[in-house]
């Protein structure tokens, strides 16, 4: 049985075909089990390399068709990099509206007892930036980092800006620009790229919905 929360959101029959967790929620396939529990925080082991290698979805772990769905957050729509491999449209979108990181802004991540799996590699901002994003593309590519691999995230053939599980607004997703860009701009600094991050965040904002 679904979670109260989430069960009148329409549920993807790719992801129906998921066990359900005791709190009532889809259990994504890249989670591991630890000690007879899903534990939502850990990547299951090879689950990285199969999805990329084997062309799966990072959330029901069916094959993908040509066109694929990142969900990321405002800050990976300027460096156009993800953290994760790709999903379907359907499965990424409902996601973005059942997930309760996701879809609450004021939730924050769990780190008690964080068990081994959960790191993966790249910089990451620990506030809720309080919009996703869905970009679709056709394209991506791992990239070899310390700590891991990430995906760069080919040119998009659309993006859709969600906050609290429905469409953001452009003050919302501006809002979520502004919180995230100091620490981009301290990276920046740090590492001399301040110049390629302004022309990285023009390109970004040609993305902001217009209302």
């Amino acid at each position: 049985m679904l979670n109260a929360a989430i069960k009148n959101i329409p549920l993807p029959s790719r992801m129906a075909r998921r066990p359900v967790s005791d709190r009532g929620f889809p259990v994504p396939w890249f989670v591991a089990n630890i000690n007879g529990e899903w534990d939502f925080r850990a990547i299951a082991p090879g689950a990285m390399v199969d999805a990329y290698r084997k062309r799966l979805c990072w959330l029901c772990g069916e094959p993908l068709g040509r066109y694929v769905a990142f969900v990321i957050g405002p800050m990976c729509a300027i460096n156009r990099v993800s953290s994760e491999p790709p999903s379907h449209r359907e499965c990424a979108v409902y996601a973005v509206k059942a997930c309760p990181f996701l879809s609450k802004p004021n939730m924050r991540r769990n780190e008690k007892d964080l068990p081994i799996g959960k790191d993966i590699a790249g910089i990451h901002l620990e506030h809720n930036p309080g919009v996703s994003l869905v970009w679709i593309c056709r394209s991506y590519h791992p990239m070899k980092v310390v700590g891991g691999t990430l995906f760069e995230v080919g040119p998009p053939s659309e993006t859709h800006f969600y906050r609290e599980g429905r469409i953001a607004t452009r003050a919302e997703v501006l809002d979520a620009i502004d919180k995230g860009l100091p620490y981009l701009r301290e990276i920046a600094s740090i590492e001399g790229g301040e110049r390629e991050l302004d022309q990285h965040i023009e390109r970004a904002m040609k993305l902001v919905p217009v209302a």
